[in-house]
């Protein structure tokens, strides 16, 4: 698949550098479309002849950016403390990639670490920073294979998969796909949920990544993969060994603090009720907010927020947050 350099008219991320990669072979489409229509039932194709004349309408360019230079990643490794590993494998990625028409290419990478510690969180701040789509695919409600990869035509219901969404009906040529709770896949006999993943996460065979409904090859090698799990017990090991892995701890008692405060501040700043309440939170509150997962933290503060404004409050008071047993799961720290 060929690319050329491009400079966005605008963007709102620090991102100039751009190129246009194509991302699928236009001539393979309409050799699909072309059999189609020579084919004798035209309704029972109905679904595939959309998809490919979708694909034509569109075209196969998209955006495939980075960072015009290592960007000052202080303020992320201020918000993510125990994600220190990660956020360094993702600077040494960007400053490969500097000076060069190379694409910025991560290494896929895995976080182990407990439920609602941030991981999700941490995709979701590195496809900002990057400037570039996200995609979430929730492994634990996914019961077949073919999410990730597409299903046979030939089945009712059949739709492509996850991946070929991304990159066709998405804008970017290098979007972050983050496969969350990879080890709560369900497998059967008959399907694997990770089949496809054992060439999606290998750069070569990604090039040309065959999605089963539309059966057209798609360059899915610029993807950058964020895999999230509690426990790599049920990863299978040839998919361990295509990825860094990365266990994420709990934040120690003050860096759970310095979260607590800047959710505070984040959460008042995105509202304009936010600005009836002060700048910074009580240290008392930090304390409480700092005994729970960062993914708890924020509905104890709206809990807290709504409580105070039903007092007449311009600040919450411990009071104001949900009582501990309120809480379903709680995570200790690092002493």
């Amino acid at each position: 698949m060929e690319s050329r350099s491009l400079v966005p008219q605008s963007s709102s991320f620090r991102l100039p550098i751009a190129q246009v990669r194509s991302v699928f072979r236009p001539q393979d489409v309409e050799r699909k479309l072309a059999k189609l229509n020579d084919a004798g039932n035209q309704r029972e194709y109905e679904s595939l002849r959309s998809t490919y004349e979708r694909m034509l309408e569109r075209g196969p360019e998209r955006f495939q950016v980075k960072p015009s230079g290592v960007p000052d990643m202080a303020a992320l490794y201020e918000q993510l403390p125990n994600f220190t590993e990660a956020l360094d494998d993702v600077r040494r990625h960007v400053a490969l990639s500097q000076d060069s028409r190379d694409g910025l290419e991560v290494t896929p990478m895995l976080l182990l670490g407990p439920p609602g510690i941030g991981k999700t969180h941490f995709a979701r701040q590195l496809a900002a920073l990057l400037g570039t789509g996200m995609n979430l695919v929730p492994m634990s409600s996914m019961t077949a294979g073919w999410l990730l990869s597409g299903s046979s035509s030939q089945w009712k219901g059949a739709k492509p998969g996850k991946v070929f969404e991304a990159l066709v009906d998405g804008q970017y040529a290098n979007p972050v796909m983050v496969v969350d709770e990879v080890d709560k896949a369900s497998a059967d006999a008959q399907y694997d949920p990770l089949g496809a993943l054992y060439g999606l996460l290998e750069h070569d065979s990604a090039l040309d990544f065959m999605d089963e409904f539309a059966e057209v090859a798609i360059d899915a090698s610029q993807v950058i993969w964020i895999l999230t799990a509690n426990d790599d017990r049920a990863i299978p090991e040839p998919i361990l060994n295509r990825m860094n892995v990365y266990e994420v701890q709990p934040p120690s008692p003050e860096a759970a603090r310095r979260i607590a405060c800047q959710l505070y501040q984040s959460i008042r700043s995105e509202h304009g009720w936010g600005a009836r309440f002060a700048a910074d939170p009580q240290a008392d509150v930090l304390d409480s907010l700092a005994e729970l997962a960062p993914r708890e933290m924020r509905r104890a503060l709206m809990t807290g927020f709504g409580n105070a404004r039903l007092e007449g409050r311009d600040e919450i008071l411990c009071t104001d947050l949900p009582r501990p047993g309120a809480q379903k799961s709680r995570i200790g720290f690092m002493q």
